[in-house]
């Protein structure tokens, strides 16, 4: 984490540090797993897990880091690692910095109250990184880094949004498809057809933005979800919605939905792509999805019909396996 840690702990400092304690102390052929971004409080790290696979098939003698924080930031975990899995395969452990080294006993007898305090700093952290985020948003500042597709960032002030009106174009299309009556896989059938990109690859081609989903294979992969998530977002009304998704705690990295009443709803922060009418009518379109059959056919009572005891709705059971003529 160098933004938040600052030049001493940067990784070509680190590098230079353990490249001359190998060095000074005769530690041969030393290998570097490096992971450059990725927050200590999780050991889901592409480094440190090819570490562990070298590890356990014995490629690996020694550990070594500069601090324990930079093993992680876990209390559990780290002492987990140092005191259980690494001696199962015989390794050694070596933290320039604190003084540890596991061939050492005495040396380790501080090492939990370490591995505490450096929890600490990134519980805190977590903390004053929620207060942040909440004090934009009650200023009314946009939270998302990205632009949603049919906009993009203001060059002058990139919290702000812009219409980009060769997205914008799609989304509108998109509303008026459902006002007419068809459903999300529809659209994104019809849109596959017309060979139109995606949002993550368009966002990829015209601004350079990477997305994780991104899948260059399939450029015009549009889906469902995707149709389904863009007819339910506010974001093409004009409004923001803060603090809609949050984490279940600094260790927990799940991301958890809220409910509308506990977000923070900003109207008219942005040009809006679709009217007042065309929103209420799709929601309205949305209310009553009509799903089709496994035999591809539109059932005509779909969203109409309930249960009389529970209030579900009734579907229309159909199959390959079945004949037309049987419901």
């Amino acid at each position: 984490d160098d933004g938040a840690d600052g030049e001493s702990n940067s990784i070509q400092n680190q590098r230079n540090i353990l490249e001359r304690y190998a060095r000074e102390h005769r530690f041969p052929n030393p290998r570097f797993y490096v992971d450059d971004g990725y927050s200590g409080g999780s050991f889901n790290r592409p480094g440190f897990q090819q570490m562990m696979t070298d590890m356990e098939n014995g490629k690996i003698r020694t550990i070594i880091t500069k601090d324990l924080s930079r093993l992680g930031r876990n209390q559990l975990h780290t002492g987990l690692y140092i005191e259980e899995r690494f001696p199962m395969f015989g390794v050694r452990y070596i933290a320039i910095n604190d003084n540890v080294d596991t061939d050492r006993s005495e040396s380790t007898e501080l090492m939990p109250f370490k591995n505490l305090f450096n929890e600490w700093f990134i519980r805190d952290t977590s903390r004053k990184i929620r207060a942040v985020q909440r004090a934009k948003a009650e200023r009314g500042e946009r939270l998302g880094t990205r632009a949603p597709y049919g906009y993009r960032k203001n060059e002058q002030d990139r919290k702000k949004l812009v219409v980009d009106e060769e997205a914008a174009a799609v989304v509108r299309r998109i509303f008026a498809l459902c006002a007419a009556g068809q459903g999300p896989s529809q659209i994104a059938r019809l849109l596959k057809r017309e060979q139109v990109l995606c949002p993550t690859t368009y966002a990829y081609k015209t601004f350079g933005v990477a997305h994780s989903s991104l899948n260059l294979n399939d450029p015009y992969g549009w889906s469902d979800s995707t149709i389904a998530n863009m007819l339910e977002n506010e974001i093409y009304l004009g409004n923001t919605i803060n603090l809609r998704y949050s984490t279940r705690s600094y260790k927990d990295r799940r991301k958890v939905e809220h409910p509308r009443e506990e977000c923070m709803v900003l109207e008219n922060t942005h040009p809006a792509l679709v009217s007042r009418e065309v929103w209420d009518i799709v929601q309205q379109v949305r209310q009553h999805k009509r799903r089709p059959t496994k035999m591809d056919e539109q059932n005509k009572y779909s969203g109409l019909v309930v249960c009389a005891d529970c209030g579900s709705t009734m579907v229309l059971h159909r199959a390959h396996t079945m004949s037309r003529s049987y419901n």
